[in-house]
């Protein structure tokens, strides 16, 4: 169960249908603050996470972060062909179960924030609360597969070097660049991505055709959006944060200025104190329910 490891978390397998999925665990540090578990978004990994991760562990939380299939150390192309919403929600489900976690803070980027969003629909007693960061339940957008594949299939690989692939994957911003080519793997002509483009554009065939409003209606526990805001911006626009606060008026939200779609790698400090002081405030049943406010500028790491 536990094949390798660093000093900081342990490598841990999760078997469903046939399909391995690789888990870092943080374990905890002996503290009260509850289980959480961490999901990436597309073509990334479980490392993505490992300041936020490491922040959260020793706040007192138990802290464990999954490579979705297709993604990382987990079954690159799984064996039942399946990259449906469904598939991905059901491998959460297992990796709570089999790794006993017990009513999970379930945070998410991107494609990771669609999946905790629908599980936490799905199984609405399972999750303790939930954190979209930059994500949200709108779709039905045709053009995201060719728009993400193309960009995907253009990679320059195998990337000569570390800094070479942080120079191209961080588009200027290193802390981008870092989280990104930390999921590279190494062979012997260089670095290579631990993915399969076609399968990550399969990966979206639902998001490109239909929107999960219904679902997003569906989920009871406390939720946190955390948006970007900056020179590259955010993918979550006005109007969709606009009717999620509506359907769902107790919704917190906040917005981080000077970040783009990758908050969790710019400003993985200023994340972990919302996550932190949201699970103590708008968790604990004393938060300003509907609220949405800025979070600190730039200048804070």
């Amino acid at each position: 169960m536990t094949p390798s490891s660093s000093s900081s978390w342990s490598e841990r397998f999760v078997i469903r249908d046939g399909v391995r999925l690789s888990c870092r665990d943080w374990g905890d540090r002996g503290g009260s603050g509850g289980d959480v578990l961490l999901l990436h978004g597309l073509a990334g990994h479980a490392g993505e996470w490992d300041d936020t991760a490491r922040l959260l562990r020793d706040s007192g939380h138990r802290v464990v972060a999954l490579d979705q299939r297709g993604h990382g150390g987990s079954d690159r192309n799984p064996s039942d062909g399946d990259v449906s919403r469904a598939a991905y929600v059901a491998d959460v489900i297992a990796v709570i179960d089999q790794l006993g976690l017990e009513r999970p803070v379930l945070i998410g980027q991107s494609l990771g924030g669609s999946t905790a969003l629908l599980t936490a629909a799905a199984r609405p007693g399972l999750p303790r609360a939930l954190v979209l960061v930059e994500a949200g339940p709108d779709g039905a957008n045709p053009g995201v597969q060719e728009q993400i594949g193309g960009w995907l299939r253009a990679w320059p690989v195998p990337f000569p070097s570390r800094a070479a692939a942080v120079a191209y994957l961080g588009g200027g911003t290193d802390s981008v660049g870092e989280g990104w080519a930390r999921g590279l793997e190494e062979r012997a002509d260089g670095l290579w991505p631990r993915f399969d483009p076609e399968v990550m554009v399969r990966s979206l065939d639902e998001i490109a055709t239909r929107a999960f409003w219904d679902e997003w209606s569906a989920i009871t526990c406390p939720t946190l959006a955390v948006l970007g805001q900056g020179e590259h911006g955010g993918i979550i626009g006005g109007e969709e944060y606009a009717e999620m606060a509506r359907r769902r008026p107790a919704l917190h939200g906040t917005s981080l200025p000077g970040t783009g779609h990758d908050v969790h790698l710019e400003r993985p400090g200023v994340l972990h104190r919302l996550i932190v002081d949201f699970l103590a405030d708008g968790d604990g049943g004393g938060g300003r329910g509907g609220s949405f406010r800025p979070a600190d500028g730039p200048g804070t790491d």
